[in-house]
């Protein structure tokens, strides 16, 4: 487990580089890494381009299918309701996340789980994030760490 957190941070960063949210997210399939995203909406220009949205494409582009059952993702900040629909569309068994997002979501199809066994890796990341907002876009964004 601690190698996927060593590189679901080490992805969100790669997007911090190109002044796009710090989010990362890893699919993980069998215990192995099959793929990794970060957030390239700033950098591609393009509302797609979210970190979850990039791993699955990944993913499915490995896995020659864009079914990835048995496959679970790891995520810095907990899913936006579009990937949400779309990593439920791709059949992804599990979402593990560091972060509890502001956004409050309305299904519970997909297993959802926040990390809990992480504190100082989460805490690194919140203050990443929150020092990301402050920086580039003037604001004081708040994340839950349960």
């Amino acid at each position: 487990m601690n190698n996927i957190l060593e590189e679901l941070i080490k992805e969100a960063n790669v997007s911090r580089e190109t002044k796009d949210i710090p989010i990362g997210a890893i699919i993980v399939k069998n215990n192995k890494i099959i793929s990794k995203g970060h957030n390239t909406r700033i950098k591609d220009n393009n509302v797609l381009g979210h970190a979850e949205i990039n791993a699955i494409k990944s993913a499915s582009k490995i896995l020659g299918d864009w079914r990835l059952n048995d496959c679970d993702l790891y995520v810095t900040l907990e899913p936006c309701d579009m990937c949400m629909e779309i990593i439920k569309a791709s059949r992804i068994k599990n979402v593990y996340y560091l972060i509890t997002n502001n956004e409050k979501h309305k299904f519970n199809k997909t297993n959802k789980c926040l990390i809990k066994d992480y504190r100082k890796i989460k805490d690194e990341y919140k203050t990443n994030l929150q020092s990301f907002f402050k920086e580039n876009l003037n604001r004081n964004d708040d994340y839950d760490i349960m």
